[in-house]
This record gives structure tokens, C-alpha cells and sequence, in this order.
């Protein structure tokens, strides 16, 4: 048997069912690894062996019991630090809730639990999840940043320390730090996860993502985690019981995708411009070369518009009590929402529904968008996090998008092509993306 830590979620699922492997061998594995790199990735804000070893044992037991078990039933999951957990501390990466507990577990927590997982610990994330970076280090250069603000859900499961984690998206957060750890990161269609229970940055603009080694698992989670909310107005009902069947499926016929360069094809580096143009000419005959509308450079402005606005508001508090404890970026922010018009805000808002409805024609032709998940490899350097320029106008118009692993740039670090959809078409994008990654790699997935 290979080791426990290389294997998916859904194949150490498998193995729990068919009674090849118990949930305490499972976690004794992670812990392992914990134990070996987790010194020099520093991937986790909180983990507390004794009490995973406990819910392992404990799932154990269950399964004996012969009760039905739920789909996720005993597989590890970490947990990005902002999201409530009854049983761990939610400290947001700030020293000011250093300790300090949520009152109430978050819907993802609970229903991960629900379906039998066991959240493993609590992984790093920037403060209040903005730009100021964590202690989490890449797994593939420690001198790297693994990108944020999910930084520390991205390089637990690079580092083999976790099979999958729960990360969230308020701009490029899960699709940035997924490109510069080499791993899969899914942000799905606005509305499509509850974030009840989750610190709040922006009631339009966050999204709860998902991180992972493969397409399989980010449907399999997605399955469990997807679903209407009545405590979350945003969210709506949206069927997915068969999304793990479908993004496994063949599709009907090979899609057609249109490749965005966007106008901050610019900020590329010059080895990740080669590996792009390298990935365009391999699959040529499935792509065609395209500018972004010229109305999509208003996107931007617009994003930031309603981030910095809906975070001087979210975080008011903590700026008018502890100031003096909070890092220079998310200062600057807030201080930045703070002066923005009404009229300006309510402009931004308005039109990001229309911008879509205009824009989603674009899928009559094509199956998918393909761009740059970011701007190159993992920058060298901990005090950046990157650029989250290539998510912005996907996060801003609330449509689904996917880093795929598929590319290396400089010093053979990994480099991620997204995959982007028409909103609540998220199983059709899996399905898309699952065929890219096979066809990109003759047929064997990476």
C-alpha cells in the first residue's frame, strides 16, 4: 500500500470503507508528516495531536457500531483560522484575538462534521485575511511566499500534511496560494457555500473555497458543503448531488476554450509568458486567443471599491480600539474605505450583475475561460503575498474558477492555468477540468 499521506480523500475514503485501512492509521500518518516539515512550512495556527488522535478513534468506534456513516467519514480536513470551530480557537491571524474562541461553530465546520470528517486543526492565514502575511512558508522554497490570504490550507496539503483543506476568497486568496504550492484550489460560484460562522471582509465579494490534490476531492467536498443556507441570504439552492459522478464523466464532446490574457498580461513575468505560450500552442487546436471587453479594466476599481468599503465597515471595530495592533496594509485599507463615495459603492455594486449578464454570452461558444491564475511563480520573500490580479474580475463577477497545476515556471517552481465557468455551472467546470488536466498530460492525470 502507498503511503497514507500521498493518497486523495476519496482513496483514503475508499480504503476506510473496504476496511483496508482504520481512521487512527490514517491520522497517525498525518501526524507524521506534521511532525517531520511542519517546523519549516509552519502551516498550521493551531493542531493538537491528542485530540485528533481522539476523533480518529473515535470514528472508529462509530464505524463499528454498524450506524450509517456519512460520506466523509473519518478523513482529516484542516480548516482555515477564520472560520468558527466549537472546539478550537479562532485567532483570524491576529495577535488581538489571540486565544479567543467563536461563539458558534460555522455551517462549513458543521456540516463537514456532519458527514463524519475530522478537522484536523486550524490552518494560517493572513491577518483578518487581507494582505499581511502569516508565518506559513511555501513547501517548495522556504524562502517563498505560499501566497495568501489561504496560505497555510495551500501548503498543508502541498506538504502532504493534510489531504484537503477549506480555504476562502475574497479576491484571489484560494486560487493564488493553489498556484504557488502546485495543488488544486476551487472557488466556487457566489452564493454556492455558506459563510456563516466566517470572519466577515465583504458580503458580495467572499467566497469559502476548497483546496485540494485532485478535481475528485474538490467535488467530493463540494457535494457535502454546497447548500442553500436560510442563516446566509446569499446563498441559494443549488443541486449537486451528482457532482462527484460528473466531474468524473467523459464530456459529450471535446470542449472549446477561449484564452483571456487580460490586460495584466503585462505584470507577467517572462518565464511564466513562456510557459503560457507553451500551454497555448500544445493545445491549440481546443483554444482561441482573446482580449478581455475593454469594460473589464473598470472591474478592478470597482473590486476594490466594494472590498476596502465593506471592510472599513466590517472591521470598524478593531480599528477604532487596537489600531495600534494591526499591520500597515489592512490599515491603509481600511482607512482607504473609509473615503469612498456612496454613489461610488453603489455604481460598483450595480454593475456587477450587469457586467456578467453582458458577459456570459461568451459560454454560447465556449465551454470554459482559461487565463494565468497568477502573475508568475511564488514571489521570493515572506512580507508579500503576491498579486491577485488574474482572480479579480472572476471574484468580482461571482463566477467559478479552478487552479489547475498544470505548468512550472522559474526555477522549476509550479505555476497554475485557471479554469473559469458560467455561473452555477461549477460540475460542468470540474468536469471541463478534469479533461484538460488528462488531455494536457496524454491522458494520465498529474
Amino acid at each position: 500500500m502507498p503511503d497514507l499521506i500521498n493518497l486523495s480523500a476519496t482513496q483514503l475514503i475508499d480504503l476506510q470503507k473496504n476496511n483496508k485501512v482504520s481512521a487512527q492509521e490514517i491520522a497517525e500518518s498525518f501526524i507524521n508528516r506534521y511532525e517531520k516539515v511542519e517546523k519549516k512550512v509552519q502551516a498550521w495556527e493551531f493542531f493538537d495531536k491528542e485530540l485528533f488522535l481522539k476523533k480518529s478513534i473515535e470514528a472508529d468506534d462509530f464505524r463499528k457500531s454498524g450506524k450509517d456513516l456519512g460520506a466523509l467519514h473519518g478523513l482529516p480536513i484542516g480548516i482555515k483560522d477564520i472560520f468558527g470551530t466549537d472546539d478550537m480557537p479562532t485567532r483570524c491571524g491576529t495577535d488581538i484575538r489571540k486565544g479567543l474562541q467563536t461563539t458558534k461553530e460555522s455551517e462549513v465546520a458543521s456540516l463537514l462534521t456532519n458527514a463524519g470528517s475530522i478537522i484536523m486543526g486550524k490552518t494560517v492565514t493572513t491577518e483578518f485575511a487581507y494582505f499581511d502575511p502569516g508565518k506559513t512558508k511555501n513547501p517548495h522554497d522556504y524562502e517563498r511566499t505560499p501566497g495568501g490570504s489561504s496560505s497555510g490550507s495551500a501548503a498543508a496539503v502541498a506538504a502532504g500534511m493534510v489531504p484537503v483543506a477549506i480555504g476562502s476568497q475574497t479576491n484571489g486568496s484560494v486560487i493564488r496560494p493553489a498556484s504557488y504550492c502546485g495543488v488544486y484550489g476551487y472557488k466556487p460560484t457566489f452564493g454556492s457555500i455558506s459563510r456563516r460562522g466566517v470572519l466577515k471582509q465583504s458580503y458580495l465579494l467572499d467566497h469559502v473555497g476548497i483546496i485540494s490534490k485532485c478535481i475528485d476531492d474538490l467535488a467530493l467536498i463540494s457535494k457535502e458543503i454546497i447548500k442553500k443556507d436560510i442563516d446566509d441570504i446569499s446563498t441559494v439552492h443549488f443541486p449537486v448531488t451528482n457532482i462527484l459522478n460528473i466531474s468524473k464523466e467523459e464530456p459529450p464532446f471535446e470542449p472549446k476554450f477561449i484564452f483571456y490574457k487580460t490586460s495584466k498580461w503585462k505584470n507577467m513575468d517572462k518565464d511564466a509568458i513562456k510557459s503560457f505560450e507553451q500551454f497555448i500552442k500544445k493545445m491549440g487546436k481546443y483554444i482561441e486567443v482573446y482580449d478581455t471587453p475593454s469594460y473589464f479594466d473598470k472591474i478592478f476599481d470597482y473590486h476594490q471599491i466594494i472590498h476596502e468599503t465593506d471592510m472599513s465597515y466590517a472591521f470598524k471595530d478593531y480599528y477604532q480600539k487596537s489600531k495600534s495592533k494591526l499591520g500597515k496594509k489592512l490599515i491603509e485599507a481600511i482607512e482607504r474605505g473609509m473615503k469612498y463615495k456612496s454613489r461610488d459603492y453603489v455604481e460598483a455594486c450595480e454593475n456587477r450583475d450587469y457586467f456578467y449578464k453582458t458577459f456570459s454570452e461568451v459560454f454560447h461558444d465556449y465551454h470554459a475561460i482559461l487565463t494565468p491564475s497568477t502573475t508568475g511563480v511564488a514571489p521570493k520573500g515572506l512580507n508579500y503575498t503576491g498579486s491577485p490580479e488574474f482572480c479579480t474580475i472572476w471574484t468580482y463577477l461571482g463566477m467559478p474558477s479552478i487552479s489547475l497545476p498544470l505548468l512550472t515556471g522559474s526555477n522549476n517552481l509550479p505555476l497554475g492555468v485557471q479554469i473559469v465557468g458560467e455561473k452555477f455551472d461549477d460540475p460542468r467546470l470540474m468536469r471541463t477540468a478534469n479533461w484538460l488536466v488528462k488531455k494536457y498530460f496524454g491522458g494520465e492525470k498529474k
